[in-house]
């Protein structure tokens, strides 16, 4: 993990553009003032909400494999199955 660089409050002041320009393409900063630590701007995290076939496919390689019948035994344990119609309960 990388150190980030210490910005006193007078430089956040003077330099706000150039400080939330690099904020918004990922630098993070800790604050000070007087010497002393009093917080730190970070970049929000951005969600994708979207993923290509071509990625999700490179994601998945590394995925562990799936036991079907394992999993088919998961849903039926949760599942009730003396039901016998959607409005019988």
């Amino acid at each position: 993990m990388s150190v980030q660089p210490e910005i006193t409050q007078r430089d956040l002041r003077n330099r706000s553009k150039e400080i939330m320009d690099a904020v918004e393409h990922g630098q993070s900063f800790t604050v000070t003032r007087d010497g002393h630590r009093i917080g730190e701007l970070i970049p929000l995290r951005r969600r994708r909400r979207f993923v290509s076939r071509d990625d999700f496919v490179a994601m998945s390689r590394n995925a562990p494999a799936v036991d079907l019948a394992a999993f088919r035994a998961d849903q039926d344990a949760l599942v009730e199955h003396d039901v016998s119609g959607p409005y019988d309960r």
